[in-house]
C-alpha cells in the first residue's frame, strides 16, 4: 500500500511577514540599515526576493515594519511584568521602571538596533510617524501607572502636572537605558534599575525603591 505524500502547507501570511521582519532586524543589528538589502534579507530569511516584494511594496516599508516591531516589542517587554492584578499600583509602577532598565529590554543589541534606525527616522516621514506613535504609547502607559500610584497614595495632581511627571520620568528611563546598553560594563548588576527607581520616585514624590524590592 502506497502512502500519499504529505501536502505542502503554506505558512500564514502574518507568520511569513514576521519572519521577514526578524531577518531584517538581525541584519540591521550586524550591518546597519544600509546592509539590509532585499537580497541579503531574502538570503537571511531563506526566501526569494519575490516573496519579500509580495508582502512589502518596497524595502522602505519593510524597514519601517522592522522599526515598529522593535520599538513595540521593547514596550511590551517592559509592560508585561507589571501587569499583575494582585500588586499595588506603586509596585506595578516600580516593576515597569525596573523592567525597562534590565535585560532583555536594556542590552547592547536593543540599543544598537535603535541607534541604527536614527538617520532613517530623521529623513523618512513614515519612520517619524512610527517613532512618534511608539513614543506616546510608552509614555501613555507610564503616565497611567504614575496616575494610579499617586491616587493610591492619596496624592492629587493636575492633568498638566501628571503629564510633566510622565515626560520627565520617561526621559530619565530613556537616558539610563541608552547608557546601560551602550556601556553595560560601566554599571554593577542591578545598579541601573535601582537608580531608575530612586530617580522616578524622587520626581513623583513616592518611594519606589522599597516597592521595587517586593516580590
Amino acid at each position: 500500500m502506497t502512502q500519499n505524500p504529505p501536502k505542502f502547507r503554506r505558512e500564514p501570511a502574518k507568520q511569513r511577514k514576521e519572519a521577514l521582519v526578524l531577518a531584517t532586524l538581525s541584519l540591521i543589528a550586524e550591518q546597519g540599515v544600509r546592509g539590509a538589502t532585499v537580497r541579503e534579507i531574502a538570503k537571511r530569511a531563506n526566501v526569494t526576493q519575490g516573496l519579500i516584494r509580495y508582502h512589502f511594496s518596497s524595502k522602505e516599508e519593510l524597514i519601517s515594519a522592522a522599526y515598529s516591531h522593535h520599538m513595540s516589542s521593547m514596550t511590551d517587554l517592559t509592560t508585561a511584568p507589571s501587569a499583575k492584578d494582585n500588586a499595588s499600583a506603586k509596585s506595578r509602577l516600580a516593576i515597569f521602571v525596573a523592567s525597562g532598565l534590565k535585560p532583555p529590554v536594556c542590552d547592547p543589541n536593543s540599543v544598537s538596533l535603535w541607534a541604527s534606525f536614527l538617520n532613517k527616522v530623521r529623513e523618512d516621514p513614515q519612520m517619524q510617524q512610527i517613532h512618534k506613535q511608539t513614543y506616546f504609547d510608552f509614555r501613555d502607559r507610564l503616565e497611567a501607572l504614575i496616575s494610579e500610584a499617586l491616587i493610591e497614595a492619596g496624592v492629587v495632581v493636575s492633568p498638566q502636572q501628571l503629564r510633566h511627571y510622565a515626560i520627565a520620568c520617561n526621559a530619565t528611563i530613556d537616558g539610563l537605558w541608552m547608557e546601560g546598553g551602550a556601556l553595560p560594563e560601566a554599571f554593577e548588576p542591578g545598579e541601573l534599575p535601582e537608580i531608575g527607581l530612586r530617580s522616578v520616585g524622587a520626581i513623583i514624590g513616592l518611594d519606589l525603591h522599597e516597592a521595587g524590592e517586593q516580590p
